[in-house]
């Protein structure tokens, strides 16, 4: 028969493994909020300099682009997963750049489409010329002038890289190209950016943006939007710098679950995807 010193101890023990498990699961949480935010604030910052948000959403900085594709060299490197995708059409991307933002030629009050035709399938996407009118007006010129056709995404951030996009719109193919102007971000209060659920993240000024956003990337300075643009596959915990400019459709999104699933190059968080992601066309309608 178990005494009562004994049994007493039993329960001493039970509560205290009971609390250390539950002290354990509160820093595991503490430590992926933690890392949430230093995603949402630095991995974000990585993507370019005329281009930009999601290079980490940035645009053309050198360092930056370094920084983005770099892989732990303590993870394994596990073997690379089937291409889900097609090869790309003939072609290569385009060299040329203007100096100047283009004029004014699309109708604000109109709404317009963009359809990404990739060797994964259609992105199509809804543009909010109104609420973002010169960055709108910039992807039809550029789409217009074969800008996007025939360049690669990228870039994609998963799960352990706290946001979850897939970073397109560089003809260099590096996270470092962009049109040659810059624009002015815009939209950035949008009604669709919901604040952050976690305290820290609140206190740190991040906003969700939510699965079904394309935004721009740019670098960590203002006024620095160009060509490349990101699509938001999951809610993202981002700083509000990036202008969001339209919308996912269904089609667009089946296709980056395709592109998203096949994973990142070499099993890292963030870095060129496994999937071969190459716009062949790329063309902005008014409808």
């Amino acid at each position: 028969m178990v005494s009562n010193e004994q049994r007493r101890r039993q329960l001493a023990r039970e509560k205290f493994e009971r609390q250390r498990q539950r002290r354990e699961a509160e820093q595991r949480k503490a430590r992926r909020r933690n890392a949430m935010i230093a995603a949402g604030l630095a991995v974000v910052i990585a993507a370019g300099g005329a281009a930009a948000a999601t290079g980490a959403l940035g645009g053309d900085d050198k360092d930056d682009k370094a920084t983005a594709n770099a892989t732990p060299s303590d993870l394994p490197t596990p073997s690379k997963a089937p291409d889900p995708c097609a090869k790309p059409a003939p072609g290569s991307p385009a060299t040329k750049t203007w100096k100047s933002e283009p004029k004014m030629a699309i109708d604000t009050s109109a709404s317009y489409k963009m359809d990404l035709k990739t060797t994964c399938g259609t992105i199509d996407l809804t543009l909010d010329a109104a609420k973002a009118p010169h960055t709108v007006n910039s992807m039809n010129f550029l789409a217009g002038q074969g800008y996007f056709d025939h360049t690669k995404c990228h870039r994609l951030t998963g799960d352990t890289a706290g946001i979850f996009v897939l970073q397109c719109g560089d003809p260099k193919g590096t996270g470092a190209g962009g049109p040659g102007y810059t624009l002015a971000e815009e939209n950035l209060k949008d009604a669709r950016l919901k604040d952050a659920p976690e305290p820290e993240m609140k206190k740190a000024g991040m906003k969700i943006y939510p699965a079904g956003t394309i935004a721009m990337a740019k670098t960590m300075q203002p006024h620095s939007t160009g060509s490349q643009f990101f699509l938001v596959y999951k809610d993202s915990p981002l700083k509000p710098d990036y202008t969001p400019l339209g919308t996912i459709g269904a089609e667009g999104m089946k296709t980056l679950k395709k592109i998203t699933g096949a994973g990142v190059q070499g099993g890292g968080p963030d870095g060129p995807p496994n999937a071969t992601a190459v716009i062949d066309k790329a063309t902005v309608t008014k409808s």
